[in-house]
């Protein structure tokens, strides 16, 4: 009887999964024991509507204009966004190369392959629509592949987009 051993691969699954912040997740659904004939109808909610792309509202309801961003901390706070992301121009991973966001229209890096959703976005990346996105990128770009929850500190977005307007 051949013995594997899975548990390093499950571990690094769960690193980067934590590190995109894929970590969090929804209770799964119980079962029911009524019969389908029963049951209430399914309704679907609608999903909100993402943000226009000129509007940078906050849920926290903070804006970038309230900190003063650090881009030596940005960079170290960046190390989140390193398992998908890099900062090299040309350099696509899991996530296209950040070099020159800021100031860029959404879904145009050479060579990344973008959802629908990203390339038809309508926004150009200015540091408040990035402080934004980086709140809850799901909420901005509905549809997006990006499996990471946000930075919910608001000093920590300010900080990595002062990084990423060095780079």
């Amino acid at each position: 009887m051949r013995k594997t051993n899975y548990g390093l691969g499950v571990v690094a699954a769960s690193l980067l999964v934590a590190a995109c912040g894929g970590g969090e997740s929804e209770p799964a659904a119980t079962e029911t024991t009524e019969p389908a004939a029963e049951a209430a109808p399914a309704t679907e909610e609608a999903a909100p509507a993402a943000p226009a792309a000129d509007d940078v509202a906050t849920v926290d309801g903070t804006t970038l204009a309230d900190f003063t961003g650090d881009a030596a901390a940005g960079e170290k706070v960046f190390m989140q966004c390193a398992s998908c992301h890099v900062v090299e121009p040309g350099v696509n991973r899991v996530g296209p190369s950040l070099a020159g966001i800021i100031g860029r229209a959404a879904g145009t890096v050479e060579g990344f392959n973008y959802t629908d959703a990203n390339k038809n976005s309508g926004i150009t990346w200015t540091p408040e629509k990035m402080f934004q996105y980086l709140e809850n990128p799901q909420r901005v770009i509905p549809g997006t592949r990006m499996a990471f929850a946000g930075l919910k500190n608001g000093q920590d977005r300010a900080n990595v987009i002062a990084y990423l307007q060095t780079k």
